[in-house]
């Protein structure tokens, strides 16, 4: 019975990067001779262990087959004497099929140390084509190591994959989970990329493939495609440390660009009702949490108002606090107010950039957002006692005055009110939508 450390473990160690988890792999033993040493085990497909002391999983040495599609069709067998060798030859990627044993040997079959130095995403052998995952993993990988890339063989190799239609088999809560999961990595652009590259991204959010190629205006957008916009909002996102539920919003903020009639581009009038409809089907679709697919909806409808927060009325500023549900959940406006910045940021091309442009929007509407929270409606209510029905009335009044009051705005003559066609000249504003 031998034990061996494999996968992410000693990736990371010969990348020079901190490693969190490790993984073990047992070579001749039984499932009984793991519980007689105290192993607890826990795994439902094939035989997994904790340890009794540290806790970490420790996977008797296995062989796979392949019986029906998608990545939950395998049999597997373990046995005593199943060797390293076979264990590894089974796994997805040359730079995790690397094994390091008690004494710090390396066993590696496939020159995973190479690819490592060639900085090189290299499938181990044709089974990678039997678990669509692998697929998303690829991606989820570029997105963490950003110098790296996939080995042309194996993107050749997942694009059949997606041809043959492995990718269609694959379970929203799958596809969901490792999404998110490139989503907060360093680079979630490499993880876009990857997908479309190979097709998959096609097959798992169509929605978000059709957008590269939607031309915007290019005074407003120097990056000009709509896809390459999406890229660098969620790099700006990821760079901003954004947790899950904005970098999420930012990635389907501009759905509806997609939806748009080519005969009005690079004009994209009514994208954010069209974005939120869509962004709905989506999460439906994937099985997206309630916290990342609430904030996602708001943030395709109201990127827009938010952008040209400084045009608009006072009184329309309360309704899009009233529409955003903003009183009772002002942590979630804030995250709202996060994805516009990133949307208004990312914004680089060939003639300039918005990173680093203003976006006084945000501080604005906090102002106004606290001052009109600041309001007491409880003391209004009893108040106006004798006509009730006066109440939402008079609280909107107030709360009016009192964003007024907050932004210093004693004239609104020259504001505009939302449904009004806005005003294309303000940088991070109306045009940058």
């Amino acid at each position: 019975m031998k034990t061996y450390v494999v996968g992410g473990a000693v990736r990371d160690e010969l990348l020079g990067l901190p490693v969190k988890d490790h993984d073990h792999v047992v070579v001749g033993a039984t499932p009984e001779q793991m519980v007689r040493q105290g192993f607890r085990a826990v795994g439902k497909d094939f035989p997994v262990f904790l340890h009794p002391e540290t806790h970490e999983e420790y996977a008797l040495a296995r062989t796979e087959r392949k019986t029906a599609p998608g990545y939950k069709g395998f049999v597997f067998h373990t046995a005593p004497d199943v060797t390293l060798e076979q264990d590894l030859v089974r796994r997805d990627l040359t730079i995790n099929a690397i094994a390091r044993a008690a004494d710090g040997t390396l066993t590696d079959p496939f020159d995973g140390r190479g690819d490592i130095a060639r900085r090189l995403f290299r499938h181990v052998s044709d089974a990678f084509a039997e678990d669509p995952v692998r697929i998303l993993r690829v991606a989820r990988f570029a997105a963490r190591f950003t110098d790296f890339t996939v080995a042309p063989e194996t993107n050749a190799l997942m694009r059949r994959m997606v041809d043959e239609g492995e990718v269609d088999a694959l379970v929203p809560e799958r596809v969901w989970q490792e999404l998110s999961r490139g989503l907060m990595e360093q680079r979630p652009s490499r993880m876009l990329q990857v997908l479309r590259d190979c097709g998959a991204l096609a097959r798992i959010v169509p929605e978000l493939d059709r957008l590269w190629g939607v031309p915007q205006p290019e005074k407003w957008h120097p990056e000009v495609d709509t896809g390459i916009h999406l890229e660098q909002v969620v790099d700006y996102a990821a760079r901003q440390r954004c947790d899950l539920p904005v970098r999420f919003a930012a990635l389907l903020h501009d759905l509806g660009k997609g939806a748009t009639p080519a005969e009005q581009w690079p004009a994209h009038h009514g994208h954010e009702g069209l974005g939120a409809a869509l962004v709905k089907d989506v999460c439906a679709r994937l099985k997206v949490p309630t916290e990342c697919r609430d904030l996602a909806v708001l943030g395709a409808r109201e990127h827009g108002n938010v952008a040209r927060a400084l045009e608009l009325r006072c009184n329309t500023i309360v309704k899009l606090f009233e529409r955003s549900d903003a009183f009772r959940k002002p942590a979630r406006f804030l995250q709202l107010l996060q994805v516009s910045e990133c949307d208004a940021r990312g914004r680089e091309g060939p003639s300039g950039s918005f990173r680093d442009a203003p976006f006084p929007q945000r501080d604005y509407l906090e102002r106004a957002l606290a001052a009109a929270r600041g309001v007491n409606a409880g003391e209004i209510a009893q108040a106006c006692t004798e006509q009730p029905e006066r109440i939402p009335e008079l609280v909107r009044e107030a709360r009016v005055r009192a964003v007024r009051e907050a932004l210093a705005r004693p004239d609104e003559r020259d504001e505009v009110d939302e449904k009004d066609e806005p005003a294309a000249h303000t940088p991070g504003g109306a045009g940058a939508r």
